[in-house]
């Protein structure tokens, strides 16, 4: 079944409640592509280690589906979409090989992301 894999930007953006993340929501949903997937790399770019600060992300988290572990087919996959892609960054690259086959990776990053999934098999991307 195919998955709705979320970047930093995308967490972020869920995380703060607006009426938009709302209705994307609902619309994720309605796919049966709820709850999101984030990888925990995605956790080192969307958190700051800070208790109080970091409590809005924390919290929307908590109904997310984090995937600690990274299986290394996964992770060479990543690696040749970088490469093929030519940018992005390396937790780009894991977030798409992720969504893989089929996936959708909502981001806030529509240039590198894009990038990544021109090479990958059948990712679509959504803009926060």
């Amino acid at each position: 079944m195919p998955e709705a894999v979320l970047d930093s930007g995308a967490v972020s953006f869920f995380a703060q409640g607006s009426s938009r993340a709302r209705a994307l929501t609902a619309l994720l949903i309605a796919a049966e592509m709820w709850p999101p997937v984030v990888p925990s790399a995605v956790l080192v770019e969307c958190l700051i280690g800070h208790p109080g600060k970091d409590v809005q992300t924390n919290r929307f988290l908590k109904i997310c589906d984090i995937r600690a572990s990274l299986p290394e087919l996964e992770a060479r996959r990543a690696a040749k979409l970088r490469t093929d892609a030519g940018r992005g960054s390396a937790v780009d690259a894991i977030v798409v090989a992720v969504a893989e086959p089929d996936g959708v990776v909502v981001t806030g990053d529509t240039v590198d992301i894009t990038a990544l999934a021109a090479n990958a098999v059948g990712v679509t991307v959504e803009a926060v």
